[in-house]
């Protein structure tokens, strides 16, 4: 039976390429989370007005792949102490966040989440809520940079390598 994870990253074409790559993972899909518009546009989340945080889908085989795992590697993707900004990508759109669906799941998150927090001196800017809503992006935001090989990438390619190899 396959589990679900929601995780903003920042530009939600990097974060859904680089889950993808990770053997376990066996569906993916952008769209925003956790807002306060239904059924928002890309161009209206864009206006940083709806609340909404680009937002991935993560569809994986606990069996193949552990929520920790998971974790771990997405938190090779952000910086997980800036605030509404990664890389070069600045507004609430951009805001880091784990959003969970099933309140078992929280332990494993937080075991996770502590972990990276004992890293640094300053708390962590990572959302840790429950989902609220999600509606997918559109279409053409769907495995963008698998259809648009040379499209903008906040995460490095040495890393798609370690999530291919995970």
């Amino acid at each position: 039976m396959s589990k679900q994870i929601y995780l903003a990253g920042g530009c939600f074409w990097g974060t859904e390429h680089f889950m993808k790559q990770i053997k376990g993972v066996l569906f993916t899909e952008t769209g925003f989370a956790n807002g306060h518009t239904e059924h928002p546009t890309y161009k209206e989340v864009y206006t940083d007005t709806t609340g909404h945080a680009e937002t991935v889908r993560v569809e994986y085989d606990p069996e193949a792949v552990s929520l920790q795992k998971l974790l771990k590697l997405y938190f090779l993707t952000i910086d997980p102490l800036s605030l509404n900004q990664q890389a070069h990508d600045i507004g609430t759109r951009y805001r880091t966040g784990i959003y969970y669906t099933d309140p078992a799941d929280l332990p494993a998150i937080r075991e996770v989440y502590e972990e990276e927090a004992g890293k640094y001196d300053q708390p962590l800017a990572v959302e840790l809520e429950p989902l609220r809503c999600f509606y997918p992006a559109e279409d053409y935001h769907q495995d963008y940079l698998e259809n648009n090989p040379e499209g903008y990438c906040h995460i490095s390619p040495a890393l798609m390598k370690i999530a291919r190899e995970a």
